[in-house]
């Protein structure tokens, strides 16, 4: 993989991540339109990298108050507070990811890779449930009203992840917002809920380049990757939590619905 490609990657992977418009679909389609090649293993590892490290920088305190918040309900014995309850909500809705990851990850992304028209046509779909959800949620309910059966529904909700054009962010928020949400607490909840998966893919990939080595070609693109992902996630992660606390989703469904519709254009009258 050459720099440019790599930067291109990265900066695609820090906003896509974490904006509800889906990294795997631009991570798929964007290499597919300009006919390079994939980026293999080592990109990989430093697009998830880069994430983390956004996801850590933005989020240092939050995790270590979750972190102080698990050790004390252990060594105290007792949930008296939301707070309390919280890392023990994220671990819920982290099982099922986690369980449908290691198991279909593989076959989903070998089923949808090669197939951009499905990938434009999940860009459109999973765009108007945002905007639906957006516009009919209650946003009536702050994060401590985070309870099991909520962390569970939006755990089981950012499964459908795995499919390329329907995001991580944009299916977890979708689900908060239903649930009665308010945006900032939607937003805020399925980045928290990212971290662990993210994490685990991450050490995932560091464990298979361990296993493999990493090429002396490949470290200025990795070291790249992992530096525009982390750069560009961190701003989006910026970007978005100011964004929800005054406005819409809009934008981003309006980007789906150009994007999607945008690629089936380009492979039904434009090729």
């Amino acid at each position: 993989m050459n720099l440019l490609h790599a930067a291109v990657l990265g900066t695609l992977q820090g906003l896509t991540e974490i904006l509800p418009i889906s990294s795997s679909a631009h991570l798929i389609l964007v290499p597919w339109l300009f006919g390079w090649p994939e980026s293999g293993l080592t990109f990989d590892v430093a697009l998830h990298l880069g994430t983390l490290i956004a996801l850590c920088l933005y989020f240092w305190r939050d995790i270590i108050e979750l972190a102080i918040n698990f050790f004390n309900v252990i060594t105290r014995r007792g949930l008296h507070a939301p707070a309390d309850r919280l890392p023990f909500y994220i671990i819920a809705g982290t099982i099922p990811a986690a369980i449908v990851g290691k198991t279909l990850e593989g076959p989903v992304e070998e089923m949808f890779r090669h197939s951009p028209a499905l990938i434009a046509a999940f860009l459109i779909a999973f765009g108007l449930l945002l905007a639906f959800a957006d516009t009919t949620g209650a946003k009536r309910w702050k994060m401590d009203r985070i309870d099991l059966r909520a962390a569970l529904i939006i755990g089981l909700a950012q499964c459908l992840a795995l499919v390329p054009g329907v995001s991580r962010s944009g299916i977890t928020i979708t689900a908060a917002l239903l649930l009665g949400f308010n945006r900032e607490t939607s937003a805020r909840f399925s980045f928290l809920l990212s971290l662990p998966i993210v994490a685990g893919a991450a050490v995932l990939q560091l464990g298979h380049l361990a296993k493999h080595g990493l090429p002396a070609n490949e470290v200025a693109p990795l070291l790249i990757g992992i530096a525009t992902s982390a750069f560009f996630g961190y701003l989006s992660v910026v970007f978005i939590l100011k964004l929800v606390q005054k406005k819409s989703l809009y934008p981003f469904v309006w980007y789906r619905l150009l994007a999607g519709g945008g690629v089936l254009v380009w492979i039904f009258f434009g090729r």
